[in-house]
């Protein structure tokens, strides 16, 4: 994997997604351009091929991996937005309904 604990870069295609993306799970994603920059992170916290799929036409390559959990994938999220910091995200990850997790790296939610 990737330095970023991810795989790919890949193209964001449907294709794609389902080739390497092959089983329901939730995980963090990485967008970008070519040569592959990160613009944006995300995260799926039950069906990481379907989130991803809803991007398709709006960046050309993803990395990707599966999480063990939805917290697993929002507590990798977050990680991966303060180490890229990237450009196409406005704020902080939010947290899903009903739930108190924290972020492992900032204080937003106290």
């Amino acid at each position: 994997m990737a330095s970023s604990e991810m795989y790919g870069p890949y193209e964001l295609t449907n294709e794609k997604i389902d080739l390497v993306v092959t089983r329901k799970s939730p995980g963090k994603y990485a967008l970008g351009r070519s040569p592959f920059s990160v613009l944006y992170v995300g995260r799926a916290d039950d069906d990481l091929n379907a989130r991803l799929k809803q991007w398709v036409n709006k960046y050309t390559h993803f990395k990707f991996t599966c999480a063990t959990s939805p917290k697993d994938a929002f507590e990798k999220e977050c990680k991966n937005y303060h180490n890229f910091k990237p450009t196409d995200n406005k704020v902080h990850p939010d947290r899903p309904d009903g739930t108190d997790w924290k972020c492992p790296v900032c204080d937003i939610f106290k």
